[in-house]
């Protein structure tokens, strides 16, 4: 794509009349800019309340107005982010398509954290068996039991400590890794490059026993 002479900006001419008037007035100043941001947040508010409307079964404990909350909340910071990314917008959709996926997301992970804010974290295995799926016969049994008994000893002897709680709560207790990057104060991007290691370590551990699984 054409881009300006600033370097990271879409070239005005690559971008639909509605987008450059968007991005016109929210670089701008003044009431023009106000009045943009405005509706900038109205358009995420409803792209919030449609995100959270999809997922509200995973939060039949709140009520509609404390849902509409959550939705302000994630408008709120997708409006934020938004205007922190302008520079980003590169022109490959509409800037309102563009802006409000922003919204989706920001609406997403805080049905998450809301639905799991009273949950415990677990961070270690209560039973192994999760590994376990319905076999066709009993060699196929034999050989998957050899598998998961070196799955076992490796998340035990072969991991770290945190690798070990990252991969029992991501992998095996289902936790939202945005959800767990908050319990555990770090980030998703840490969380990720943890699991990798700890995947890559545990098939060497197979690969070491003359065994291999997929992950």
């Amino acid at each position: 794509m054409t881009v300006s002479a600033a370097g990271c900006r879409p070239a005005p001419e690559r971008l639909d009349a509605a987008s450059r008037e968007w991005l016109r007035e929210l670089r701008g100043s003044g009431a023009a800019r106000e009045e943009a941001v405005v509706r900038l947040h109205a358009l995420l508010l409803r792209a919030a309340r449609f995100a959270v409307g999809r997922r509200r079964q995973a939060l039949p404990q709140l009520r509609s107005g404390e849902l509409d909350e959550l939705a302000q909340e994630a408008a709120d910071d997708a409006a934020v982010s938004v205007l922190r990314r302008l520079d980003d917008f590169r022109g490959e959709s509409r800037f309102t398509t563009w802006a409000y996926k922003f919204a989706l997301l920001e609406a997403s992970v805080k049905v998450r954290r809301r639905a799991w804010r009273d949950r415990e974290v677990t961070l270690e295995p209560e039973t192994w068996s999760q590994f376990e799926h319905p076999a066709p016969g009993p060699d196929w049994n034999a050989e998957r039991a050899a598998v998961l008994a070196a799955i076992q000893e490796g998340i035990r002897t072969a991991l770290t400590p945190h690798q070990r709680r990252v991969l029992v709560a991501l992998a095996l207790n289902g936790v939202p890794i945005d959800v767990l990057a908050e319990r555990l104060g770090t980030t998703r991007g840490a969380l990720y490059k943890t699991l990798h290691d700890a995947r890559r370590k545990l098939r060497a551990h197979l690969q070491e026993h003359g065994l291999t699984e997929d992950w």
